[in-house]
């Protein structure tokens, strides 16, 4: 009988180490294919976040492929819209903050750092001069030689890198079109592949993270733009020649908690230094960041996204950082999805350890009050 038991536990333990094994395995494969796999999972999740439209569609007896068509162009559509009319406005914006370097520069040097050394006693103006920059550079010319082998190496690339680009661009359409159209064949395969044992437990957890990550991309996108369109008016209103460009960015990056905010204070506060250097503007932007807090704090997140992914703002940073680190720009696109799912088996691991044995024990430590002795009058149990 021992003999069994030890033997199911080594087949266990060869079986647990297979699929430890074959995980380490598929994120080396995905690590290598990271350059050119980030077209495919970007038209994965706009497949996937359009396959409930198309559902919607087939419920009212339109057919696979026509609500596939209909769908899909209602998102080109969209996207075109988006691109005609932010491209000409981030294109005026680029050309004004490329004029607009010298004057950072002078600002940087005659009035930020010098304040910076006066209040805090550092030299920091004496490493900019240009003689101790040269005598810097001829001291390690070996290192600095190195880093520029290094800078031209890439700026030989950049081409490549361009044409990577392209293709991922028109690629992208193409693969979102197969994905929107096969969607629910994909799932059907990959749900074919599951254990039988195990289908009701994967089922369930596949169910809890498709709505959990659903409604958390879709909210954030929501988030994101709207949020975008309110900076950007509002910057613009104050009277900066960037307040589109920073706006628009600050937006963009509102998925990472406390980035978009910031970037609205920093780079806002200091284009307002700049172009107009009083304190009305600086308190202008400090108005369009506060009305725009109050408007996502009180309204946008509580409504369009909520507590949908469970993730303490630590936790999306970190995600997002060791995504970029790991995989890159792809890592980075898959942050906070794989970090939805991967709080929803931690519940799951949660409630089953709860459940266990090692938790539980063999008996309850705290006798329940209705199995406890009934007492006498006097207090004394019987």
């Amino acid at each position: 009988m021992h003999r069994d038991e030890d033997l199911a536990t080594i087949a266990t333990f060869y079986r647990r180490v297979q699929w430890t094994a074959l995980g380490l395995g598929v994120l080396w494969v995905v690590w290598l294919l990271a350059p050119i796999l980030s077209p495919f999972v970007f038209a994965a999740l706009l497949g996937w976040l359009g396959d409930p439209m198309v559902d919607r569609l087939e419920a009212r007896r339109f057919s696979r492929n026509t609500a596939v068509i209909l769908v899909f162009s209602v998102m080109t559509l969209l996207l075109a819209i988006i691109a005609v009319l932010l491209v000409p406005l981030l294109e005026q914006q680029i050309v004004t903050l490329v004029e607009s370097l010298p004057r950072y520069r002078d600002w940087l040097v005659q009035t930020a750092l010098p304040w910076v050394e006066h209040r805090t006693g550092l030299q920091i103006l004496s490493w900019l001069d240009p003689e101790r920059l040269f005598q810097l550079i001829r001291e390690h010319w070996q290192s600095a030689g190195g880093v520029a082998a290094a800078v031209l190496g890439y700026v030989s690339r950049s081409g490549f890198a361009l044409m990577g680009w392209l293709a991922n661009i028109v690629l992208l359409p193409v693969l979102t079109f197969f994905f929107l159209r096969d969607w629910d064949l994909i799932v059907e395969r990959v749900g074919a592949l599951v254990p039988r044992d195990h289908f009701d437990t994967v089922r369930r957890l596949a169910l809890e993270s498709n709505e959990v990550l659903g409604g958390f991309l879709r909210g954030q996108l929501t988030v994101m733009l709207i949020l975008g369109v309110l900076y950007a008016i509002g910057l613009w209103a104050v009277g900066l020649n960037l307040g589109i460009l920073i706006g628009l960015v600050a937006g963009l990056l509102t998925f990472v908690p406390y980035l978009g905010p910031a970037s609205i204070v920093i780079f806002g506060g200091i284009a307002a230094l700049v172009q107009f250097g009083d304190w009305q503007h600086l308190a202008g932007v400090a108005v369009v960041f506060t009305v725009g807090q109050i408007i996502e704090s009180y309204w946008l997140t509580p409504k369009l996204v909520g507590d949908k992914i469970g993730l303490h703002p630590m936790a999306v940073i970190f995600a997002v950082m060791a995504g970029g680190t790991l995989f890159g720009f792809l890592g980075m696109l898959l942050a906070l999805p794989v970090a939805a799912v991967v709080n929803v088996l931690l519940r799951y691991a949660q409630e089953r350890y709860r459940h266990s044995r090692l938790y539980a024990g063999d008996t309850p430590g705290i006798l329940l009050d209705a199995q406890l002795p009934a007492a006498d009058e006097d207090g004394t149990p019987d």
